[in-house]
């Protein structure tokens, strides 16, 4: 951890990050202690039984005795008026009115507590409830609950099989609480009755120390000796699952690495002054030490933001500090990833480089926040002050600056240039093939047998006079009934405000026996459904599964792509046969095919382009953009000779990858942006307007990514312009990310649904509040845009759900299944 300490915090060696602000000589006991910052003042313990609380503003220190053993917690109260802290050794628990205390001190007086409880035994941990009425004490295996005005128990928690470390009060539960011990395991409790709600199993194999209840997304926070985090959900009926695992030390070499490469970038001459030479590998010698998660706090990250706000996107985000040993670390609730870093080796003006101890204020004030430490191996206390806004600001401001100013639109923002791929591909005209080209007989014009202008034709050359398009008014009524519900379709609305689509309403196999469905997609007007199956064909249903209106076979392998066109007219496909075709959908033979000949290697995604005007397809590691015509007229001289044409306009090699593993196109409006995903677990940004990439995002996943899905919302449906811009990646056992195309930075992590074993779709609703994806447990999950825990569960599944879809006509789901089974969800 040295070694990457030193890696990635040159950066914020500003002066102006971190300051000591007071450095105490004390003598302190062996254990952990805990320490309490807030409303600006710090509790610390002094030579072991003494209580001092430094008030920031004033500087001043304000010391209180009535222990005559070592103080082993400290924490305030919840309220300012009058602000309460607590004191716990192992022969008696004191509270504190600090007002009280101030003004015995003026009076020459010697301040006295109220001692709530006594003999408890080695107290780990305190806490105020939220009314400041009870506090709860860790002593040994136990929970106890006192008044906060007199000594009395008010109930006992038994059920830990190891110290408590950590305790906390849910403030929108009435009488829960939630404890962590070195047991392994968290618990949580009804209070008032001393009852124990629910046991989870155990997390690690290293104590567990810190907790935090995180109010904003009802979750609860838990670290542990080596460095890892949990995060379970606390909403009712989430049955207290795992929402994300987390380990710090992945995260911070990640973290050290983009802030370094990011740097490197920008230049040598800047790299060295902003981020310091220190930003190479680990050197030699160095020693991994642990990374013990001694505290988890609210951090106020938006005290930052004030003068940013143009770099910031996600600005509803909760954020928390981590304190370790070696420095403490910001993580995005949303993402579950770092902020920013600070390690305390790294600022020569700071007299603690190890911590055994630590505390941080809830709230910044002007940007600032304050931080207790004590020294692992000194007996000395420093107040430290934090400058949130520098921190972020010296390790990712050159980061994200740069990216705004190069910042990217899914919707095209201005015209096409004249040396642009897509401008070159317009412009040639793909001419109709001759009739002599292919074989048909010339005519003789068709002219007037008299050729003056004066004299009247004959007329015999001339087509009989008929009535043509003359309506049918013999219609039977469902027929008639089926033509009004296809006009009245074309003015519907998407409901922006439904409900998901959570119930099951119909389930159908597509063959006799069980074939994996690869892929499947609705058409743009919501009426049919394609799936593409690992049988070599294609089948065309409606959009209620009722029957099928078309099967296209003819490729020799499996089908892994199918896209529909903007007119719903075409339907292109991709198979492992490495050849690629165009379907009408009113026959059931291909109007274009492109052979082995063309491509070295399998065609992985295919799709539609530029509202019809070219295809996109994915070959290798690069993806090709093809001009095309298609041509439905047969000509019985030549019947086999194909009358469409394709022409390749330009390939676009992904850089620094052996295959493109995922492809994405907008084509129902004008977009200049193809996002392409390679096996090196980078995605990289084209630019087709300009023909060239234009960014890359490296290591997106764990592992290759195997889907990108835009948010393209519907023709039924109506979103904010900026909405077009997010999209979202998955890979296997590294769930859902959530990106913005602007700020090319991860937004929201999604995970809960298991894809470990089969690369499971993911699909976007028209409305873009809800988030589908497969899994290989045999259920489907739906997720909120603004959770990062799924909400709803869909069962019934008889084999891994490989890919699902939103309807863009009316809210309904369909799913597709390894054995060959389609399902159908509405609201």
């Amino acid at each position: 951890m040295e070694g990457d300490g030193g890696r990635c915090s040159g950066g914020s060696r500003d002066p102006d990050v971190v300051c000591e602000k007071h450095l105490f000589k004390s003598q302190l006991s062996g254990c952990l202690v805990q320490l309490a910052c807030g409303h600006r003042h710090c509790a610390f313990p002094v030579d072991c039984n003494g209580l001092c609380v430094w008030n920031a503003e004033t500087a001043e220190p304000l010391h209180l005795s009535g222990h005559h053993y070592s103080i082993s917690a400290l924490s305030f109260g919840s309220k300012i008026k009058p602000l309460l802290v607590c004191s716990a050794s192992r022969e008696r628990v004191i509270v504190w009115n600090l007002d009280e205390c101030t003004q015995k001190v003026k009076e020459g007086l010697t301040p006295r507590g109220i001692v709530i409880g006594t003999l408890l035994g080695m107290v780990l941990h305190v806490r105020f409830s939220p009314d400041d009425q009870q506090v709860a004490v860790c002593a040994g295996n136990r929970i106890y609950m006192l008044s906060a005005k007199n000594e009395a128990i008010l109930a006992e928690l038994d059920g830990h099989l190891a110290p408590v470390t950590a305790a906390e009060f849910c403030t929108w539960e009435k009488s829960m609480l939630i404890s962590v011990s070195e047991d392994r395991t968290f618990k949580v409790w009804d209070y008032s009755s001393g009852q124990l709600i629910y046991q989870s199993g155990v997390l690690t194999a290293f104590p567990l120390l810190s907790l935090l209840i995180d109010e904003e997304n009802k979750q609860i926070i838990t670290g542990c000796v080596e460095g890892q985090l949990w995060i379970f959900s606390l909403i009712s009926d989430h049955n207290y699952r795992c929402v994300a695992h987390i380990n710090l030390k992945k995260e911070e070499e990640k973290f050290c690495n983009k802030v370094w490469k990011s740097g490197k970038e920008i230049g040598e001459a800047q790299t060295t002054s902003k981020l310091g030479k220190t930003n190479n590998i680990r050197p030699e010698g160095s020693v991994e030490t642990s990374l013990p998660i001694l505290l988890i706090e609210h951090c106020d990250f938006l005290a930052c933001l004030h003068n940013e706000e143009n770099i910031y996107s996600a600005r509803n985000t909760s954020y928390f500090w981590i304190g370790s040993s070696t420095g403490l670390l910001i993580i995005n609730s949303a993402n579950f990833e770092l902020e920013a870093f600070l390690s305390y080796k790294d600022y020569s003006n700071l007299s603690i480089r190890f911590a055994r101890s630590c505390a941080l204020t809830r709230q910044a004030v002007n940007g600032k926040v304050l931080c207790l430490i004590t020294s692992m191996f000194e007996d000395m206390i420093a107040v430290l002050e934090v400058n949130l806004a520098a921190l972020v600001r010296t390790q990712q401001s050159d980061f994200l600056l740069r990216r705004s100013e190069n910042s990217h639109s899914v919707i095209a923002r201005c015209s096409l240039l004249t040396n642009s791929p897509l401008c070159k591909g317009l412009k040639k005209n793909l001419k109709e093939p001759s009739s002599k080209t292919f074989g048909v007989k010339s005519m003789v014009k068709d002219q007037p047998l008299v050729f003056r202008n004066k004299i009247k034709s004959s007329g015999y050359t001339a087509a009989p006079q008929m009535t043509m398009f003359s309506p049918n008014t013999n219609l039977k009524k469902n027929e008639v009934s089926k033509w009004k519900t296809s006009c009245k379709s074309k003015n519907k609305e998407y409901p922006m405000e439904s409900y998901p689509p959570i119930k099951h309403e119909k389930k159908i196999s597509v063959t006799c026996k069980p074939t994996p469905i690869c892929c499947i997609q609705y058409s743009g007007d919501g009426e049919m459904l394609a799936c593409g199956l690992a049988d070599k064909t294609i089948l065309i249903f409606n959009s209620n599964l009722t029957d099928t209106y078309n099967v296209f076979s003819g490729h020799d392998g499996a089908v892994n792509s199918v896209g529909w066109s903007h007119d719903k007219k075409w339907l292109v496909s991709a198979s492992e046969d490495r050849t690629l075709r165009v379907w009408s959908v009113s026959h059931n033979k291909p109007v274009l095919t492109l052979g082995k000949e063309k491509f070295h290697k399998t065609v992985r995604f295919a799709q539609f382009y530029f509202i019809d005007n070219f295809i996109l397809l994915g070959c290798g590691a690069e993806f090709h953009l093809l001009n095309f015509h298609l041509d439905t007229t047969k000509d019985d001289l030549k019947r086999y000779k194909q009358r469409s044409i394709c022409k390749l306009v330009q390939k676009f090699p992904m850089a620094s990858t052996m295959e493109i593993t995922s492809l994405s196109a907008v084509n129902d409006f004008y977009s200049y942006i193809v996002l392409t995903a390679g096996s090196n677990r980078a995605l990289e940004v084209f630019d087709l307007n300009v023909g060239c990439s234009t960014a890359v995002i490296p290591e997106v996943h764990t592992r290759s990514v195997h889907q990108i899905c835009q948010n393209k919302g519907s023709s039924f449906s109506t979103q904010q312009p900026e909405a077009y811009n997010l999209f979202m990646t998955t890979a296997a056992g590294d769930g859902i990310k959530l990106w913005d195309l602007r700020t090319l930075r991860c937004e929201r992590h999604f995970k809960g649904h298991s894809s470990r074993c089969y690369p499971c779709g993911i699909a976007v609703s028209p409305c873009g509040r809800f988030l589908a994806s497969g899994s290989d447990d045999k259920c489907a999950y739906i997720y909120e845009m603004h959770s990062s825990t799924f909400s709803h569960k869909l069962k019934g599944h008889t084999e891994s759900v490989t890919d699902v879809t939103f309807s863009p006509l009316s809210p309904q789901l369909t799913t597709a299944t390894l054995d060959g089974k389609l399902q159908l969800f509405l609201p």
